[in-house]
């Protein structure tokens, strides 16, 4: 079987999960078949997803797809970086301390309480009336 040089990687954030193919490539980068400006439109959102190319200094050497599905834009610009971030892992292993020191290998836990039965939301309670 030839090896191809590409990776894959899946990252979560909240409910949201993006699957990235990484190849050698000029720094392109398409998610959900749309341009990577087009999707992520705000400067804090782009920097997200760039956050473990500009750690690892491989910005214009890796074409990236990613498929980003569930929850909104912040969770899928997240999802992303732990992704690219895992990526970049398996093209060289001597990125993880750099990587892990700025916090890109963690996957942020945290997620929407449930509702429980008997109130209105996870915490809040229906309006109390002592008579």
């Amino acid at each position: 079987m030839p090896t191809t040089d590409e990776f894959i990687a899946t990252g979560r954030r909240k409910t949201s999960v993006a699957r990235i193919r990484m190849t050698p490539g000029s720094g392109k980068i398409e998610v959900n078949g749309r341009s990577f400006e087009d999707y992520f439109p705000t400067a804090p959102l782009q920097n997200t997803v760039l956050q473990p190319l500009q750690t690892a200094k491989v910005v214009n050497n890796y074409d990236l797809s990613i498929n980003a599905t569930g929850g909104g834009a912040t969770g899928q610009a997240g999802a992303a970086r732990l992704a690219i971030a895992r990526a970049l892992l398996q093209t060289d292993g001597e990125l993880r301390a750099a990587l892990k020191s700025e916090g890109l290998l963690r996957r942020d836990p945290r997620m929407k309480e449930r509702k429980k039965s008997g109130q209105p939301g996870a915490r809040k309670r229906f309006q109390f009336s002592k008579r």
